[in-house]
């Protein structure tokens, strides 16, 4: 005689748990079992399988189960799994014959290591130690790539480098001329808020006229090349880390090295040549959208005349100051070609990380960017430019 503890719950499958006189836990299914059905839940079986004592032994009868499909099967491995945990036996004869022989050929392949994934809570010194490490690798992977750098510009100046002389015009012409739209309406508009900012201050003490000084050096000195470095990084520096993570993911890399011919010769330094020398440029091109955004506002708020404007700004500058702002520039394309090369080489082999790897091109690229905007600020300060 069985005593019955409770039904797990009624619908068109059910299962029902009870304890037999040998302690024994039987577990009795009925019904269809379809993905589409409503479902019973095994937590009252678990919770059996869980308890003090353990049943010596689990048994599933499913002689009254009409249709089935994955679900019944996913509800017996949920108990089996339970069954592995606590060291119990199963009984599978009372299930149906196809059931059976499925979940023993499921249990006769061992699981892979590692398949299971399982979410920990990693330890903040865990955290700070992985990304302690990670900034060590990328730092390393720059050192390396200015030393591989240096050896290509070697070549080049003896004439032996080995690229395509076509791929260089190529990346000019993206570098350069495409971005002119972008930096167009970025640099105006940064003029634009620069002279507003400005104005409303200056207006206060009827020295309007100074909008011109304030928009002049800013944009020369800082925020031309600082602007322009940001668009190329996200624009730019994240094309080459794209470009390098697909060739990696596509073994061309691999065949460019197995061929004797060396990637960083092949396919970073052009790109960093054709970066180096259009920042410069772009960054000139910038600071005089800058002007005129912040002549725009000068003339339409302020009611200065355009000659007073650009008379005062010839005046307020010098050209220490725009051959700083033209150094800085081809710094940061330095950078944002290194930055991005280095995150395309760096790429894993599937296509999720060429996204990672144009995600961190972008992200080290404006970041070195920013520091080096600080460090410059600083080093100019003490030399008095």
């Amino acid at each position: 005689m069985a005593t019955r503890l409770a039904p797990i719950t009624e619908s068109t499958a059910s299962a029902s748990v009870s304890r037999a006189r040998d302690s024994s836990l039987l577990i009795e299914l009925a019904g269809d079992w379809r993905l589409s059905a409503t479902l019973p839940s095994a937590d009252a079986a678990r919770r059996e399988i869980a308890s003090d004592p353990k049943p010596p032994k689990v048994i599933l009868d499913g002689r009254k189960i009409g249709s089935w499909d994955s679900a019944l099967l996913i509800f017996i491995e949920s108990i089996a799994s339970a069954c592995r945990m606590r060291q119990v036996a199963v009984d599978l004869a009372l299930l149906p014959p196809g059931v059976a022989r499925l979940i023993r050929l499921a249990e006769a392949v061992p699981e892979r290591k590692g398949a299971r994934t399982e979410t920990r809570r990693v330890p903040l010194l865990e955290r700070i130690g992985v990304r302690a490490l990670s900034a060590w690798s990328s730092a390393q992977s720059f050192v390396d790539m200015t030393g591989a750098l240096t050896i290509a510009f070697g070549k080049l100046i003896r004439g032996v480098a080995r690229f395509q002389r076509v791929d260089l015009l190529q990346l000019i012409q993206e570098c350069g001329a495409n971005a002119l739209g972008i930096v167009t309406l970025i640099s105006f508009l940064v003029g634009v808020i620069l002279a507003f900012m400005g104005a409303v201050q200056l207006q206060q003490f009827g020295a309007s006229i100074y909008v011109a000084d304030l928009v002049g050096i800013g944009i020369v000195r800082e925020m031309g090349a600082m602007m322009t470095g940001i668009i190329m990084a996200g624009r730019t520096g994240a094309a080459f880390a794209a470009q390098l993570g697909t060739m990696k993911v596509t073994e061309e890399i691999d065949a460019l090295t197995t061929m004797g011919i060396s990637p960083v010769e092949f396919l970073v330094m052009p790109r960093f040549i054709a970066l180096v020398l259009m920042m410069p440029l772009l960054c000139l091109y910038s600071d005089l959208m800058g002007i005129a955004g912040g002549a725009a506002v000068g003339a339409t708020m302020l009611g200065i005349p355009l000659k007073l404007y650009y008379q005062e700004t010839i005046a307020a500058l010098t050209l220490t100051q725009l051959l700083g702002g033209l150094f800085k520039a081809t710094t940061y394309g330095a950078l944002i070609a290194l930055a991005g090369c280095v995150s395309g080489l760096q790429c894993g082999a599937s296509a999720s990380a060429v996204g990672d790897a144009t995600t961190r091109a972008v992200v080290n690229g404006i970041v070195l960017i920013v520091a080096a905007c600080g460090l410059f600020a600083v080093i100019f300060n003490v030399l008095r430019i």
